[in-house]
C-alpha cells in the first residue's frame, strides 16, 4: 500500500496517461503499450526517493514534565535519607531553587525555549543531585572504619553549593533574557513612535 501512494507511482502513473494520451493523439502508434510503459518506468526512475519521517521527539514542555516527575520522585529519596544539618540546609536551598525553575508558568515557558537550560536542570535532578546524595551515604559509612580522614560531610555541602551556584547562574541566564527582552520591546515602541 505504500508504494501505491509513493511519489515514484504517482510520477510514473502521471507520465503513464500521458503516455495514453499519446496513443489516443495517434503519435504512438502500435507501440503504445512500450511508451505507455517506458514513460510509466521513467517517471518512476525520475521521481525524488522517499524522504524518512523525521523523528517525533518531545517538546521541551514535555520534557521539563518528565523533569518534573522525576523531581518529585527525587523528593522522596531525598526524605528518607539523613543529612547533618549544614548539608540539610544546602539541600533545601536546591531544592527551592529548583521547585522555581520547574514551576509550570511563565518561568517554565522561558525554560522551555532554552534547550541547554533544560539540559542543565535535567541533569541535576536526575543525576547530580542523587549522586551527590548517595556518594555521602556510602563514603558516610566508609569513614566509621577509617576515621582520621576527611568528613564526607565537607564534600557533600561543597557538591550542593556548586550545583546550587550552577541553577542560580541558569536563573540568572533566565532573569537576563527577560530584561533583554524588555529593553528590546521598549526600544521597539520609542523607533515606531519617532
Amino acid at each position: 500500500m505504500a508504494y501505491v501512494e509513493s511519489r515514484k507511482n504517482l510520477t510514473g502513473g502521471a507520465l503513464g496517461v500521458a503516455g495514453l494520451g499519446l496513443t489516443f493523439a495517434g503519435l504512438a502508434g502500435p507501440y503504445w503499450p512500450v511508451v505507455v510503459a517506458g514513460l510509466y518506468g521513467a517517471g518512476a526512475l525520475l521521481a525524488p526517493p522517499e524522504r524518512p519521517p523525521v523523528p517525533d521527539f518531545p517538546d521541551p514542555s514535555a520534557q521539563l514534565d518528565e523533569v518534573r516527575a522525576d523531581f518529585a520522585r527525587l523528593g522522596d529519596y531525598l526524605a528518607g535519607v539523613e543529612l547533618p544539618p549544614a548539608a540539610a540546609g544546602r539541600l533545601t536551598e536546591l531544592t527551592e531553587l529548583l521547585t522555581a525553575l520547574l514551576d509550570p508558568g511563565w518561568v517554565a515557558e522561558i525554560l522551555a525555549q532554552d534547550p541547554e537550560g533544560v539540559h542543565t536542570l535535567s541533569r541535576a535532578v536526575r543525576q547530580d543531585v542523587p549522586e551527590a546524595v548517595d556518594t555521602y551515604v556510602r563514603t558516610r559509612w566508609w569513614t566509621r572504619l577509617t576515621p582520621g580522614t576527611e568528613p564526607p560531610e565537607r564534600h557533600l555541602e561543597r557538591q550542593l553549593t556548586l550545583l546550587h551556584d550552577e541553577l542560580e547562574r541558569l536563573a540568572a541566564a533566565l532573569r537576563d533574557a527577560e530584561a533583554r527582552r524588555q529593553e528590546s520591546h521598549t526600544r521597539y515602541l520609542e523607533d515606531r513612535s519617532g
